[in-house]
């Protein structure tokens, strides 16, 4: 449901500085939706409770913060603390709303804390904060997106300022996939020396130090620190490193403790190899009595790259190891600067070695398949870098409550596209909008046939991306079968599947989905049930009942069906896409988009729908349009911050609407989109709207989940 949720009235009265009323029609009632609040959600909360009011607006320079808004347009962004000064006067109150990641870590079916062999990716490009410090998202052609989510556990976000804060589009990214997100603390040289002697003079100082990390991670949203000290320690900043490391793993686990009321959910603090017991800098390449001490402190220890075999060896012969084989991550560089085994293309050849010795693996900077290579081939290079990387990775599977949805969407897009449509023409990156992510393969087949699943922007059903399956079916070949996800999603008594695909000629697709009885799931080699459901037909009371909540149709040659499943106590595991050819008498070269996947319990169908509450504007800035066509009629551009209140977890996103109503007699012009919001807040910027006198009202639009 649509809620008209704030206005802004211009006055009708001449002047140089235009009185306008900024009104929220929505009440004043601060009402909470939900059970609980993370503190990560009460941080972000804060800035709700400002209330609209009665303003005289002017023309002046935006008084926000140059830290979180860019200067010149007052768009969100993320950024660094750069000195000790900014890391220890941090204060709840003034950090950046935008940049609080409220998805909650999901669910996997093998916690990290049981996984033997974990895999951490350092995330280094450039410097850090480039497109993707930009939170509401950007124009750019070709970016830099991660997706290969199901390989890993862990995300590091990597820059050489003092406190990393990642970007809370990796965050979410990360969460919504069931992966870790890290910031990085760093020292580094001769200023990193003076740092560390400062905040290491004593236990005061080095308390105070760990509190701003904890709270910072806490007030963001993501799970932990890389602690990275490259620069010799002295005196009594050598015996108070151990204790501040003590310290803050002991808090950050105390903190997520409380946030998660008393669940099991994972923080971590990661210790890099450089400094030794006596504080000289020497990087070790492997775990050893001179670095011990700073592992035992924390969760973890992130090896240097430049180890040997025999490095490998020692660690895992070292009998006060053994129990903690799993917190060794060995460093791996992509970009293979030094004596290092594999890099580049040929990082497998490490990765090999790690898991030969059963330890953990730490791959650092894989972005160089972006880096260093042409952009333009991106995807297919990423895909290669991470096929041969696959039969040393274990596959996570989530665990994902009904509804399940992807269209498949890595966070950018030649045109942003809804049920089939174009919405928005240009390109876009934003990762808030990335969706699950599919299984990424290409496989030889029997006969000479092939199958190769791929992202592809040229076409999209929702989002900006689709995924591709193409291939050669020879005639001696029935069908062709693709495992797109692998995960755990219990069913519901009564289950609809939604599937939208556009097929090439000749081409015949279905669904086969593997179930698991949900009284075996612990069991590790229990055995799956294959379900090919038969399609139903349009006139079904399901799928009218399903068209009318979603409105969908059957645009531009996408082909939309519907399953009925009856499963009671069923596990969704696995679910494929098979294609034949229609004429099995001929090989048959194909290609087939799909463009969404949809589980959810038929009951949601009746389920009313809930509508925003509690909208607010708040954080003005109006600017004067400069230039403009001669004759044209004056405009001035409107900034401004809305947020609201939404149950957590309903929406896929919100659509954000602007109209403008000249007299209040009149009907109002048809609605404009503004943008889309992924989470309960969003910055209107650089809106450009009619100086003349008149009623601006802001809408925002909830999505649901299963886009109704």
């Amino acid at each position: 449901m649509m809620d008209g949720v704030s206005a802004v009235e211009k006055d009708r009265a001449a002047g140089v500085d235009k009185k306008r009323k900024i009104a929220d029609s929505s009440g004043d009632s601060d009402e909470k939706i939900g059970e609980t609040q993370t503190d990560s959600e009460r941080c972000l909360g804060q800035f709700k409770k400002m209330k609209s009011g009665h303003q005289v607006i002017n023309y002046e320079r935006s008084l926000l913060s140059a830290q979180h808004y860019d200067p010149n347009t007052t768009e969100p962004i993320s950024s660094s603390l750069k000195t000790l000064a900014e890391l220890l006067s941090w204060q709840l109150s003034e950090a950046s709303p935008f940049n609080v990641a409220t998805v909650p870590v999901s669910s996997r079916r093998l916690p990290l804390a049981s996984n033997p062999r974990r895999t951490l990716v350092c995330h280094d490009m450039k410097g850090g904060y480039l497109e993707d410090r930009f939170i509401q998202g950007t124009t750019v052609e070709d970016p830099y997106v991660f997706y290969h989510w199901e390989y890993i556990d862990i995300f590091n976000y990597f820059s050489h300022n003092l406190v990393t804060i990642p970007p809370a589009v990796w965050t979410t990214a990360a969460h919504k996939h069931g992966v870790l997100s890290m910031g990085t603390f760093i020292t580094e040289w001769n200023d990193g020396e003076k740092v560390c002697e400062l905040f290491l003079a004593t236990e005061e100082t080095y308390r105070a130090v760990a509190d701003k990390l904890v709270q910072i991670a806490h007030c963001y949203g993501f799970d932990g620190w890389l602690i990275n000290i490259e620069n010799p320690l002295r005196g009594v900043a050598v015996r108070n490193m151990e204790l501040f490391l003590c310290y803050l793993t002991k808090q950050m686990h105390k903190q997520m403790h409380k946030q998660m009321h008393k669940q099991m959910h994972n923080s971590l603090v990661i210790w890099y190899d450089s400094v030794l017991d006596d504080g000289s800098l020497k990087w070790q390449n492997e775990l050893n009595d001179r670095n011990r001490v700073f592992f035992n402190a924390c969760d973890g220890i992130f090896t240097n790259y430049n180890w040997t075999e025999s490095s490998l060896q020692v660690m895992t012969s070292d009998p006060a190891a053994q129990h903690r084989l799993a917190d060794i991550y060995v460093g791996i560089d992509v970009f293979a600067r030094g004596e290092v085994v594999g890099g580049k293309f040929e990082t497998n050849k490490a990765l090999e070695l790690v898991r030969k010795y059963n330890l953990s693996a730490a791959i650092f900077a894989p972005g160089w398949v972006y880096e260093c290579l042409d952009t333009a081939d991106f995807h297919q290079n990423q895909d290669k870098f991470w096929a041969r990387l696959s039969d040393y990775l274990y596959v996570h599977q989530l665990v994902s409550p009904l509804p399940f949805v992807s269209s498949f969407c890595q966070g950018f897009g030649r045109s942003l596209y809804w049920k089939g449509r174009v919405e928005h023409d240009g390109s876009w990156f934003n990762l808030n909008a990335q969706e699950i992510q599919p299984m990424y393969a290409e496989t030889n087949l029997e006969g000479g046939g092939r199958l190769k699943s791929r992202c592809c922007s040229a076409e999209a059903w929702s989002g900006g991306s689709s995924l591709l399956l193409e291939g050669h079916i020879p005639c001696s070949l029935a069908k062709a079968c693709a495992r797109i996800f692998s995960l755990h999603v219990p069913l519901a008594a009564k289950t609809l599947v939604s599937f939208v695909y556009k097929p090439s000629a000749g081409l015949n697709v279905s669904l086969e989905l593997r179930t698991i009885d949900a009284s075996l799931c612990s069991a590790p080699d229990a055995p799956y049930s294959s379900v090919f459901p038969a399609a139903l037909s349009e006139d079904n009371d399901l799928v009218k009942q399903f068209t009318q909540n979603c409105g969908r149709t059957s645009d531009n040659g996408w082909m939309s069906r519907c399953f009925h499943l009856e499963l009671s106590g069923c596990a969704l595991r696995e679910v494929y896409v098979c294609v034949a050819a229609d004429d099995a008498g001929h090989d048959l070269d194909f290609s087939c988009r799909i463009g969404e996947i949809m589980v959810l319990d038929v009951e949601s169908l009746f389920t009313p729908p809930v509508s925003v509450q509690s909208v607010c504007l708040y954080d003005v800035v109006w600017k004067q349009r400069e230039g403009g066509d001669e004759g044209s009629p004056p405009k001035v551009r409107l900034n401004t911050t809305l947020c609201w209140c939404y149950p957590t977890g309903l929406a896929r996103h919100f659509c954000v609407h602007w109209r403008l109503r000249q007299d209040p007699g009149e009907p109002p012009s048809p609605l404009v989109l503004i943008g889309r919001a992924y989470s309960t807040l969003y910055r209107v910027v650089e809106l450009e709207v009619p100086f003349a006198p008149g009623l601006i009202e802001l809408l925002v639009e909830p999505v649901t989940r299963e886009g109704f």
